[in-house]
């Protein structure tokens, strides 16, 4: 199996995507000659022509209702927004009128695109380059939202979203872009709207999704050290959510942490934490902890180390959970 980063895989996914469905196009800033900020696109436009990876105006409102027009022709666009916090512009047409169509229609239309957005921080860049807004969209009912953690997950998901018939959000993690990892390209990855074990334990879950994966890994071995067996999911997928295969986890270990790089006000970790109390409510040990950034707007390149959650505060939150 080939080795590749989370990038290259995207990239090649999307290759496949243009290459099996005629339908299908790219849209987005920057997409085409340059192959995007982090080169996703990279060799696209040249392989496959300017009607397929189009460069458009920088207007992401322009850009998403374009997307729901062709759509509604039967086209399959995949629309890039360059930078998480640029999405805002073309919140509203995803919001009101993407997610809406089908219900709206009594399910005589369908709008089936996919919105690229690499999201979270890392990578020491700007004001609005670094947000994690996934639990807005996540509000939406109507919206399917994936996030991929590893290059297997990346070539995969994004070919089975544009098969999807609902409109579908995939959250790029950039500063796991360069992640490396072997790739099966002949054996397509699980459902993608389904959670997956990575790892194994008997006394504690610990529940990450995109950036955070390798960092709740990384945890749970060094709570290994401790003498403590740490089970770690994948979410995948943010809506839906798996709540079945939390749910199983949590009724053998009796504890669960839930780490998401978003703010854990307001954030998805706090419907987990909700839902697996009710679920699960007499076989917890513990409160479920979520561990999140903070309420506040994502801070200067210089300091989001501090803001980012990382190992320890995961292991400092396993500590708390054992502590009942």
């Amino acid at each position: 199996m080939p080795t590749m980063t989370i990038a290259k895989a995207l990239n090649e996914g999307l290759r496949a995507v243009l290459g099996n469905d005629p339908k299908s196009l790219l849209m987005g800033e920057d997409i085409g000659d340059l192959g995007g900020v982090y080169r996703v696109t990279e060799g696209l436009k040249k392989d496959f022509g300017a009607l397929r990876v189009v460069d458009t105006p920088l207007g992401e409102s322009g850009i998403i209702g374009t997307a729901i027009g062709l759509a509604l022709r039967g086209y399959r666009p995949v629309c890039e927004i360059q930078f998480d916090g640029f999405v805002f512009p073309g919140f509203n047409q995803i919001t009101t009128q993407l997610a809406k169509l089908r219900t709206r229609s009594d399910a005589m239309l369908s709008a089936p695109v996919v919105i690229r957005i690499p999201y979270g921080g890392g990578i020491g860049s700007i004001e609005h380059h670094s947000e994690s807004p996934e639990a807005l969209f996540a509000h939406t009912a109507g919206l399917r939202i994936i996030t991929p953690s590893n290059p297997q997950d990346a070539y995969w998901m994004i070919q089975q979203a544009v098969t999807c018939a609902d409109p579908v959000i995939v959250f790029e993690p950039k500063r796991r872009y360069w992640l490396k990892g072997e790739v099966d390209t002949a054996v397509p990855a699980a459902d993608p709207f389904s959670a997956q074990t990575l790892r194994t334990g008997t006394d504690a879950t610990v529940v990450a999704y995109g950036p955070l994966v390798p960092v709740a890994l990384a945890a749970a071995e060094a709570a290994e050290d401790d003498g403590r067996s740490v089970e770690v999911i994948d979410l995948r997928s943010i809506s839906p959510i798996d709540f079945d295969a939390v749910t199983e986890s949590v009724l053998r270990t009796g504890r669960l942490i839930v780490a998401h790089e978003a703010p854990t006000f307001g954030g998805i970790g706090g419907e987990i934490a909700a839902r697996i109390s009710e679920r699960a409510f007499l076989s917890l040990e513990a409160p479920v902890i979520r561990v999140g950034g903070f309420h506040m707007p994502y801070p200067v390149a210089r300091v989001e180390e501090h803001y980012l959650p990382d190992i320890d505060r995961i292991l400092e939150a396993l500590d708390r959970a054992f502590a009942y």
